[in-house]
């Protein structure tokens, strides 16, 4: 009987349930599953069962990945839904237990699933691309970046239709390049480097039109790559020649500052076990018990060289992707700010660090309450509100690099990043996220400077309310009391 497995386990791991059953589809059918195949029509039950015993045999039988893939063409009566959905679980729930042998058979069969437009293989690949981890420089991770770019390159017809996998690989690879760029290695290296940016460039020359829904982080990706020549180029025609893309209507980088980015191009950065555990932190773990799941994530996802790459992602998650409902918010559930506030503290180096800071403020840069949803916002203001006076540090960093932005992100548009920055404050008072901004405005830990340069944004109303809480708290008791009367 055959006991190939598919996934490593340490001996403390229960049974995967998935690759349970997928052994046992396949020594049922096994027989069946060689030429010549049976003509029987196979019961719904039967269907299922040959579709994981094939997939089992194609995992872990490469000699015999074509036979078991033309008996599947021979039964196949769903669109092949039914077989992409295996692999789709065992890529988000078990990518990285994979063998590697069991890996490249996983990257083969994808490419065969494209050439037959496999109903949900777009999620399939769009979950790979999940799988390349940013600051990720092992052999095992290059290797599925290279992969995914020649099933790209060889399939490009098809993916010119399935546009949401075309800019999602764009997303993808223009965030890697930061990474990767700065790497001087193999040849195989400098080969994937030279891949990703002839891939990027070439949708960006000629397909703009389809990247402008990616919305306002393709600049943040971008400006992240300028020291690349050929981005350079692309940089310089956003700023002075946006006319050079052909799109009708593109005719100012502030067009491209008003589109919202969606939420799934922030999933992109973080792989599934990533999320999970995210989300689990941000919605059961309480007050008081964080740090020790915080050790636990640390050294789960922050513990290897190049890692501070993914914090800015996260962050980016934590703001864009990752609303809590309101019972948990007024839980004794750990904020997102409280998280974000620990994140910023896992940066060791100056350059990740200021990433992470951009990655909280960016959609300050560009609100609009049109378009835009105030949860995006809310950690800045409450880790800036929050920090005082036990670490006003932190305020006083985040503030000092919200006015450098005000002043410096694009200063040919920069009065309207200082407008969308007022919305911000004004919208985040209004709501009740913060009541009002007097712990700041009248805080004498933080620099006179930074103090005027906060109240220069609020509105008036707000400014009259605080002059007079600061004036009655000036007067002494009888003053007071006759002011009041």
């Amino acid at each position: 009987m055959n006991t190939t497995k598919l996934l490593r386990a340490a001996t403390h791991e229960s049974e995967n349930s998935l690759e349970a059953s997928l052994i046992e589809a396949f020594h049922r059918f096994q027989s069946q599953l060689k030429p010549p195949f049976s003509s029987k029509i196979p019961s719904p039950s039967e269907y299922s069962q040959l579709n994981h015993a094939i997939a089992f045999g194609i995992l872990t039988e490469p000699h015999l990945a074509k036979t078991h893939l033309t008996y599947l063409h021979t039964i196949v009566v769903d669109g092949y839904e039914l077989f992409t959905s295996i692999f789709l679980k065992l890529c988000n729930e078990s990518f990285y237990k994979l063998l590697e042998s069991a890996r490249c058979q996983l990257l083969w069969i994808c490419n065969m699933l494209i050439q037959v437009a496999a109903t949900k293989i777009e999620s399939l690949l769009i979950s790979l691309l999940r799988h390349i981890n940013g600051g990720d420089f092992t052999e095992s991770n290059l290797w599925l970046s290279a992969e995914l770019l020649k099933m790209l390159r060889d399939n490009w017809d098809w993916f010119l239709e399935e546009l949401s996998v075309l800019r999602s690989a764009l997303f993808v690879y223009l965030r890697l390049l930061s990474d990767h760029y700065r790497l001087s290695g193999s040849v195989k290296l400098q080969e994937l480097k030279r891949m990703e940016i002839d891939f990027c460039i070439k949708v960006l020359r000629e397909y703009f039109h389809l990247c402008l829904h990616i919305g306002r982080d393709l600049v943040r990706l971008l400006q992240d790559l300028v020291y690349i020549p050929e981005f350079k180029d692309i940089w310089m025609d956003l700023l002075f020649n946006p006319e050079s893309f052909g799109v009708a209507g593109f005719f100012d980088l502030s067009k491209l500052y008003q589109i919202r980015t969606p939420t799934q191009y922030f999933l992109l950065r973080i792989n599934p076990e990533m999320e999970i555990q995210l989300r689990f932190l941000l919605t059961y773990v309480k007050w008081g018990n964080q740090r020790r799941y915080q050790a636990w994530f640390a050294k789960k996802h922050l513990g290897f060289p190049g890692s501070e790459a993914v914090i800015s992602d996260i962050v980016r998650f934590i703001c864009c992707a990752h609303h809590p409902s309101n019972e948990i918010i007024q839980s004794n559930v750990i904020s997102r700010w409280a998280i974000i506030g620990w994140l910023l503290k896992c940066c060791r180096r100056n350059y990740f660090e200021a990433n992470v800071k951009l990655a909280l403020f960016y959609d300050w840069l560009f609100f609009d309450e049109k378009i835009d949803n105030i949860m995006n916002i809310e950690p800045a203001m409450l880790l800036i509100v929050n920090s005082v006076p036990q670490y006003v540090d932190m305020t006083h960093m985040l503030l000092e690099f919200l006015f450098l932005l005000v002043d410096n992100y694009d200063v040919h548009r920069r009065q309207l990043i200082s407008r969308s920055v007022t919305t911000s404050i004004c919208l985040l008072v209004k709501k009740g996220v913060v009541h009002s901004l007097e712990s700041l405005t009248s805080c004498n830990l933080l620099s006179p400077m930074l103090r005027d340069r906060l109240t220069s944004f609020l509105p008036r109303s707000q400014l009259c309310h605080q002059n007079k809480v600061n004036e009655e708290a000036s007067l002494a008791p009888e003053e007071k009391c006759l002011t009041e009367c």
